[in-house]
């Protein structure tokens, strides 16, 4: 079947191939940015990203001198932001380890920040013609119906033998086409709901729909329910009417993004009691909680959110100190709120920004 499925995606490929501003170039950069940008957003979005990207970033040497707080910045709303951080990393480790040049297989590409068997497989297929394999969403659910396993595709096991058939079906000419031919066929016919199977060009090849079962693929086990979180966060302000922000830590949710401090209510706790004990723990601060300014909603991957910011007056650091202390941030500053543009923020600040310059629009 291999030969036969390959030749059938190309031929479909060539005839109906989407232009991407990615697919213009086998430079590895751009194939690289692209595949990051990519990982868990839809095409649509990213396009504009990839562009302001590549203008403000043209090569692998700009993006690794670019600050890190700069790439966050140009990266804000995109979601996911670890990307960002390894995006960042790898651009570093290309420029000091391999003087700029990308490593050329899907082995060596793994050993880069942030790149995965997929986004390897798929750089080293598309800039360098290695004959080698991916396997995202997409890849998954054509293969599923194509050869009709009815194994649960979250299971370790079943991600194994579809790597092995992957890796069976890629083509020694032009692999890097077939492997986006396969993602594409994924993307726009066979979708997860309501494929178009009669215009699909292996459908001769495919077991679910000669049974009328590809519907049923691929298997899953349910997702357990979606829990959610009461958070308290304040727009806290000094006596020069200055905001107070901090930066969260790297290594953590929304590592390097600045943010209103707060946290998770806890148990038996009101949130201004969230709140006042969020801001002692995090940075050893005091402060007078008013009023709830706005509350927003947000959903990441494995939970939801509601944030609820709160004004509040700052009273100063918790004694013995006589400064803010960064016990659970990387950094502070007190900004206006015409100050909060430079910096990058989470979707739910941003939503909490968006409120303020609202408020601030309807007072002038």
């Amino acid at each position: 079947m291999s030969d036969s499925l390959a030749q059938a995606l190309l031929t479909w490929y060539d005839q109906n191939a989407a232009t991407l501003p990615w697919r213009s170039s086998r430079d590895p950069y751009r194939i690289w940015l692209s595949e990051i940008m990519l990982q868990q957003t839809q095409i649509d979005t990213v396009i504009p990203y990839y562009t302001r990207f590549l203008a403000a970033y043209p090569t692998v040497e700009a993006l690794a001198a670019a600050p890190q707080d700069d790439v966050l910045k140009l990266w804000e709303g995109l979601g996911y932001y670890s990307r960002a951080r390894n995006l960042h990393k790898a651009a570093q480790q290309v420029v000091a380890t391999h003087h700029g040049q990308f490593p050329k297989t899907a082995d060596e590409l793994r050993t880069l920040p942030g790149i995965g068997p997929y986004t390897a497989g798929a750089i080293a297929s598309i800039a360098y013609d290695e004959a080698t394999p991916v396997l995202d969403g997409n890849v998954i659910r054509v293969l599923t119906r194509i050869h009709a396993i009815s194994e649960d595709v979250t299971q370790t096991a079943t991600k194994n033998h579809l790597w092995g058939l992957a890796a069976e079906h890629v083509p020694q000419q032009r692999p890097g086409d077939y492997n986006q031919a396969l993602m594409e066929l994924g993307q726009t016919i066979c979708t997860p709901r309501t494929p178009q199977c009669q215009s699909c060009p292996v459908n001769t090849l495919c077991e679910a729909y000669a049974t009328g079962t590809q519907n049923q693929y691929p298997q899953k086990k349910k997702r357990a329910p979606t829990p959610h979180y009461d958070v308290a966060a304040g727009i806290i302000y000094n006596n020069d009417g200055h905001m107070l922000i901090a930066q969260r830590p790297n290594d953590g949710l929304l590592g390097g993004l600045w943010e209103f401090p707060g946290g998770k209510q806890e148990v038996g706790e009101t949130l201004p009691e969230t709140l006042k004990r969020e801001l002692r723990e995090e940075l050893a601060i005091e402060v007078t909680v008013g009023n709830l300014f706005t509350k927003v909603k947000h959903g990441f991957t494995h939970f939801k959110i509601t944030l609820h910011a709160y004004e509040c007056q700052y009273q100063g650091p918790m004694l013995p100190h006589t400064e803010p202390q960064l016990i659970e941030a990387q950094a502070i500053a007190w900004v206006t709120q015409g100050e909060l543009a430079r910096y990058s923020f989470g979707k739910a600040d941003r939503m909490v920004i968006e409120a303020l310059e609202k408020r601030r629009g309807m007072l002038l």
